[in-house]
């Protein structure tokens, strides 16, 4: 239960809500009690009258009461669905919105280890499972509980022993009923859970993957693999539906054997009624009603497997503490151009043999422009990651405008540094909606001016703004999609510029066009830019050569030239 505590406690925010729903539920359990009750007197009753002659019989006040009856059970059953899941779909709103800002701190260093498939099925699947625990466990065993204390206490104003007796029996249904098939039930629950999450992960990449599995002839080989995971996920299915199956006729067992043994002992007489005529009727039938209570409390714990398995699952990732943790304070200077600095910063990814970056130190003061320059796997990129604090060095110190990057609030330093990465992610939404993330304030009249400078003015023909882009962007080239990211950094407009590749995928022409725009627009902003292309390096007012995540060159265009080192190899190459 200690992995559904942080669970629970949300339900807080919408407990009146919930009780509610589980006080209506209460209501309609009772109505149909009595309605079922009361007719079944009131037939009995009737038919006795009218054999003995009783032409007295006043049979006005319980058709009143079992049209009252049935009238509240069905105004109350609507309202009981209306509220309760109204209130589960809050609860469940509440718990994915706590669940992802429990992530969002985690992101990248902290979700390496998972995949992005097996990470969305325990944000949507292990989430949605969680409203089992209210209408499927919590609800029906607090109605089941009141409905046997009511009928228990209803039913000694005309026999306490037979009250007693039917009490009891419910009583202990209730109590042995649920453990015993939730202990049957939970490693069936457990497996739909497994099972659930590796099939939807496989297909998934079985989907992403088709054109290279059809390339090597492997969609068949896969499909068999999917299939067996789909067998399991079945079988454990299966085997759940059975158990349900025979909690029900259990159930139906236990309550047929206590209609019996009621309508024996009641025989002999009822409380001061020693020929009990009607009221034989009035027990049977108030038995099979109230066991109509414990109908689904069979079956309410072998979900309890399935919400412990899910619990666990989200658990794993929501109780891990961030690997970056930032300061609450506010760093109020961010409109001058920031000053870097690194000095011996060492840097190992996890599981890594070698270090990505190695005792690196640079200097890039305020308003400059500096390059990156090396092959890949020299540390360029993660140079990049460091500076916006998706992870943190090992040893060193790395300088924002004087100030110790750690002791930057991330609002703060998200607000100082624009960035356009090597891998542009777009959502599937509007053009608007993606240019919008950099800058939310923004007019339309801007995203089309900033459009236009980068050379996506064809975007805005037909749709313009409203064009919807789909997941990842995908009718966009690489190019489309280098210029899109750019826009949204220049949108953004922070002092300090990273640029991962902003030129890759780009013609020589629109290379040029890009260039000189940047060149432009960060003619005030502290710039470092990581390329393999040297085109527009001469402008630049300094080039690092990086190399197995140390710097081995640096210097301006004219004298690494005229060094002949590395940088002048890679011009040759270039001009090749």
């Amino acid at each position: 239960m200690a992995k559904l505590q942080p669970f629970l406690r949300l339900y807080r925010r919408h407990c009146w809500r919930l009780l509610l729903g589980a006080l209506l539920a209460i209501v309609t359990l009772l109505a149909s009690t009595g309605l079922l009750t009361l007719s079944g007197w009131f037939l009995a009753a009737s038919s006795l009258a009218g054999t003995v002659g009783l032409y007295s019989f006043n049979y006005m006040l319980p058709a009143a009461g079992v049209r009252g009856a049935a009238i509240i059970r069905t105004v109350a059953r609507y309202f009981e669905r209306l509220v309760s899941h109204d209130g589960t779909f809050r609860v469940l709103q509440h718990l994915r919105v706590f669940t992802f800002r429990r992530l969002m701190p985690l992101s990248p260093a902290g979700l390496t280890h998972l995949r992005q498939g097996d990470l969305l099925n325990r944000f949507v699947a292990d989430v949605d499972t969680l409203d089992h625990l209210y209408l499927r466990i919590i609800s029906p065993l607090c109605g089941a509980l009141v409905v046997i204390i009511v009928v228990t206490l209803g039913l000694c104003w005309l026999d306490v022993s037979l009250a007693l007796t039917l009490g009891a029996i419910m009583l202990l249904t209730l109590l042995l009923l649920p453990p015993l098939f939730y202990r049957a039930g939970r490693p069936a629950g457990e497996i739909i859970t497994a099972e659930r999450a590796r099939y939807r992960l496989q297909l998934t990449h079985w989907l992403q993957a088709q054109a290279e599995l059809s390339l090597y002839g492997s969609v068949e080989a896969w499909r068999e693999q999917l299939n067996l995971v789909e067998q399991r996920w079945q079988q454990a299915q299966r085997r759940q539906a059975s158990l349900t199956g025979l909690s029900q006729a259990l159930l139906l067992l236990i309550s047929g054997a206590a209609v019996t043994l009621l309508l024996w002992l009641s025989a002999g007489g009822v409380g001061d009624w020693p020929q009990p005529g009607a009221l034989i009727a009035l027990l049977v039938f108030c038995t099979l009603a109230a066991f109509e209570a414990l109908a689904p409390v069979g079956m309410a714990f072998q979900h309890l497997g399935q919400v412990f398995a899910s619990a666990e699952r989200i658990s794993q990732i929501i109780d891990r503490s961030p690997a970056v943790e930032f300061p609450s304070e506010q760093h109020d200077d961010l409109s001058a151009p920031g000053s870097l600095a690194l000095e011996q910063v060492t840097f190992s990814y996890p599981d890594a043999l070698s270090p990505a970056l190695q005792r690196l130190s640079l200097r890039v003061n305020a308003g400059e422009t500096i390059a990156l320059l090396g092959p890949t796997g020299c540390g360029k990129s993660t140079l990049l990651q460091l500076l916006t604090r998706a992870w943190d060095a090992q040893q060193g110190e790395i300088w924002l405008q004087g100030l110790p990057l750690r002791q930057w609030s991330e609002p703060a330093l998200r607000a100082a540094v624009s960035v356009v990465s090597q891998r542009v992610h777009l959502f599937n939404q509007t053009l608007r909606d993606n240019l919008l993330l950099a800058a939310p304030e923004s007019s339309d009249r801007a995203l089309c001016t900033i459009l236009e400078q980068v050379g996506l003015e064809k975007l805005l023909d037909g749709e313009g703004l409203n064009a919807w882009l789909g997941e990842g962007g995908r009718q966009l080239s690489g190019g489309e999609l280098r210029r899109l990211a750019i826009a949204r950094a220049l949108l953004h407009n922070g002092p300090i510029m990273l640029l991962d590749e902003p030129t890759e995928g780009l013609d020589a022409e629109t290379e040029r066009h890009i260039l000189a725009l940047l060149a432009q627009v960060t003619a005030d902003k502290t710039v470092i830019m990581v390329t393999h292309r040297l085109q527009g390096l001469d402008k630049v007012d300094r080039i690092y050569v990086m190399d197995q995540g140390e710097i081995i060159e640096q210097g301006t265009h004219a004298e690494l030239i005229a060094k002949g080192g590395r940088y002048w190899h890679f011009q040759q190459r270039f001009t090749l």
